[in-house]
């Protein structure tokens, strides 16, 4: 027989099964109901449900089919009119369990009345989430072997012995069969340790511009978050939180497969459990605020190496530890390690506790897909995420939002964290404090320097110009290019502000002004010579390129003074 996909609705008088039954014998199908077990046939369909309610055949009841779609609906009354049923959306939970995979136990107390797993676990509303702590007692020598715990509430052994090689790229603990819980831990803080990197955690503190826009993102659960708080404005009870979530259909087909049973776990083991949820949902919600959303090869890593419970089988005592310890790893491992990651999974956490268990199912079932699709890595569905998708349709919102409460009072800082983050953060800003001013400090002479460059240049081109004009003004003539011989200069070449070179004629010091053109030879005098007026500037312009050489002004000492001679 096949489990035909179905889904539950309510309104205050009817409960609603939508069953899809395609290519079925739809001549010949049988529906059963009383009080809360339902049975419906249809060949080769077959499907039992317990009703989180009870209800009643009163001639009320209605049923249709949809040829096209291939959909049975049928509708029936609610015993007590008006009544909510909590957790429709909990297929896996509403499937009968087979008898086979009861979890009765063996052994029962005489005298006692028999209750529902789920009145046991909630005997006490309020919830101690610190356990209750015990000496330390010193393990026998004559102990050998001691087989060690781990899974879904520490119910599993020898698992990893078996596959040892499947689970040596998924878990970080070696040999956990044998390595009891403080031993595990004690190697944990020792791999942390090391694997810190100062220089990776400064680089995305000062550069945390990608950090930002992962903060910025939206996820998922903050509409439907916001949408609760709105409703709580509104007075509107808790048990109707689960209509703000919606399952896909993958998401209903993966509940389908699951397979339905109860789990018994002593007030210990359940606060593991409770504890190990916690540890799982930061990972998700990092993993799932740093891809925005979209998965990639990276995330099963990413969820199972910032989960002890998942990586080192560890176990809790309360809940500062296991944010401590997700806040270690964030700094350590994964591509973005900054502490503003770690304080914003922790609110997100918070936020889908709060949502209660249709909000977390749904968290769990996108890590079992994760899982799924990655080879090594679905050995950790085995051991805990498959039995938290069942276990946590048979909890209670209201132990979730203690939970959340529990989560929401932590306070974390960074010295908690043993890194020495605050250290190393002081002296980084130290250091670059001490850049700043020595790059301040180097520019403040560079300038100065430049600034007096500036101004040489500037007298310099003033002096120049200076002089190009007053040789226009004295009317000097030009020479005639590529005239052979001598070249001479009419009237006299005055220069302020400048040095000028001190031509020696004759072994006697002129007194006058003279320029000493490299194509002449050294103590030639430039001769006058009766060019245009309008050929001359480009002569002073060459010899204006040419100051480069050493000008000097000397007093008259030959007693004589170059003039302009007359043509």
């Amino acid at each position: 027989m096949l489990t035909p996909a179905f889904d539950l609705s309510q309104d205050p008088d009817f409960l609603t099964v939508a069953i899809r039954v395609p290519y079925a014998r739809v001549s010949e199908f049988d529906v059963y109901f009383e009080g809360v077990d339902f049975k419906f046939f249809a060949k080769p369909y077959f499907l039992r449900l317990n009703l989180p309610g009870r209800v009643v055949e009163n001639g009320s009841e209605q049923g249709s089919y949809d040829a096209d779609k291939g959909i049975f609906t049928i509708r029936l009354p609610k015993e007590t009119p008006g009544q909510h049923f909590e957790g429709l959306n909990m297929l896996t939970a509403l499937l009968a369990p087979r008898k086979s995979r009861t979890a009765k136990p063996l052994v029962e107390e005489i005298g006692t009345s028999e209750v529902s797993e789920e009145v046991v676990e909630d005997d006490d509303d309020e919830f101690g989430w610190d356990i209750e702590q015990t000496p330390y007692e010193e393990v026998p020598d004559s102990a050998l072997n001691p087989q060690c715990y781990y899974g879904f509430g520490n119910l599993r052994s020898g698992v990893v012995q078996r596959l040892q090689d499947e689970l040596s790229e998924v878990i970080d603990v070696k040999d956990p069969d044998f390595t009891p819980a403080d031993e595990r831990r004690q190697r944990r803080l020792a791999a942390e340790l090391a694997k810190f990197d100062p220089d990776h955690y400064l680089a995305d503190f000062f550069e945390d511009e990608p950090v930002e826009q992962v903060l910025k993102y939206n996820p998922w659960w903050n509409d439907m978050y916001s949408k609760m708080k709105a409703s709580l404005g509104k007075s509107q009870k808790p048990e109707d939180h689960a209509a703000f979530v919606s399952f896909s259909e993958e998401e209903k087909y993966q509940l389908r497969k699951f397979v339905n049973k109860s789990y018994l776990l002593d007030k210990k083991a359940q606060r593991q459990v409770y504890y190990g949820l916690i540890d799982i949902l930061l990972a998700y919600c990092y993993e799932t605020r740093v891809t925005e959303g979209e998965q990639n090869v990276e995330s099963a890593w990413n969820v199972r190496k910032l989960s002890p419970t998942l990586c080192w089988f560890e176990s809790w005592t309360n809940v500062h530890e296991i944010i401590v310890s997700f806040a270690r790893r964030v700094l350590c491992y994964p591509l973005y390690r900054h502490f503003k990651l770690v304080t914003k999974a922790c609110a997100d956490t918070t936020k889908i506790l709060q949502l209660g268990k249709s909000a977390v199912l749904k968290c769990l079932l996108d890590i079992h897909k994760i899982f799924q699709e990655n080879d090594p890595a679905y050995i950790l569905n085995d051991l805990y995420i498959s039995d938290y998708c069942v276990w946590i349709q048979k909890t209670k919102s209201k132990r979730l939002s203690s939970l959340a409460e529990a989560l929401k009072e932590v306070t974390l800082t960074k010295a908690q964290l043993g890194l020495e983050l605050e250290e190393l953060e002081a002296a980084a800003l130290l250091v670059q404090k001490e850049e700043t001013l020595g790059k301040a400090g180097t520019a403040s002479p560079e300038s100065s320097e430049e600034s007096s460059e500036e101004s040489s240049e500037a007298e310099e081109s003033g002096s120049s110009s200076s002089s190009d004009g007053e040789n226009w003004a004295l009317g000097g003539a030009e020479p005639l290019r590529g005239q052979a011989g001598p070249i001479s200069l009419q009237g006299s070449l005055v220069a302020q502000n400048e040095s000028t070179l001190l031509l020696s004629v004759g072994g006697a010091c002129c007194g006058s002004t003279a320029l000493q053109d490299p194509a002449v030879s050294q103590g030639e005098l430039l001769a006058c010579s009766g060019a245009p007026r309008q050929q001359r500037r480009p002569l002073i312009q060459e010899l204006g390129d040419q100051l480069s050489s050493t000008l000097q002004v000397s007093t008259a000492e030959c007693g004589t003074e170059v003039g302009t001679s007359d043509p």
